[in-house]
């Protein structure tokens, strides 16, 4: 059954948002680097890991754009490296971008490079309940 039938049905109306974060979450499952983990940390809390060996604080970014946190890593070729001849070359040397839906609620709490690892915790606030009193209207 394609996704797209679903959200088109006339009973479904006005979960175009919800259709988006289906579509943002199937594309981030096709990126494979780099390597990452994810942790409970209980509480609602969860860490991201990602390897970024070779990558310095200066050339990651971690941003947070409507309930998507992308962590992007970009390198440029330092001066005199480029002409290195390598017998083999397994640490990938590329940028990338690597992206997470978040659920509501969920807040980026801190970012730490350590050992070669971006470590990204988020966290999950107790919800505030919220109650909304209807007033009931008589017609006279």
């Amino acid at each position: 059954m394609n996704r797209g039938l679903i959200f088109d049905s006339p009973f479904l109306l006005g979960f175009e948002h919800t259709r988006i974060l289906i579509e943002r979450a199937a594309k981030a499952a096709a990126e494979t680097y780099p390597p990452y983990n994810v942790e409970d940390r209980g509480d609602g809390g969860l860490r991201i890991s990602l390897a970024v060996a070779g990558f310095s604080p200066d050339q990651l970014q971690v941003t947070v754009e409507d309930r998507q946190l992308v962590i992007a890593g970009k390198r440029d070729a330092a001066p005199g490296k480029a002409d290195e001849a390598f017998l083999h070359r397994g640490i990938a040397a590329r940028g990338f971008v690597r992206s997470f839906v978040l659920a509501d609620g969920m807040e980026v709490e801190d970012a730490t490079l350590e050992h070669g690892l971006l470590h990204i915790d988020l966290a999950r606030p107790e919800p505030q309940k919220r109650v909304h009193a209807i007033p009931i209207r008589t017609l006279a």
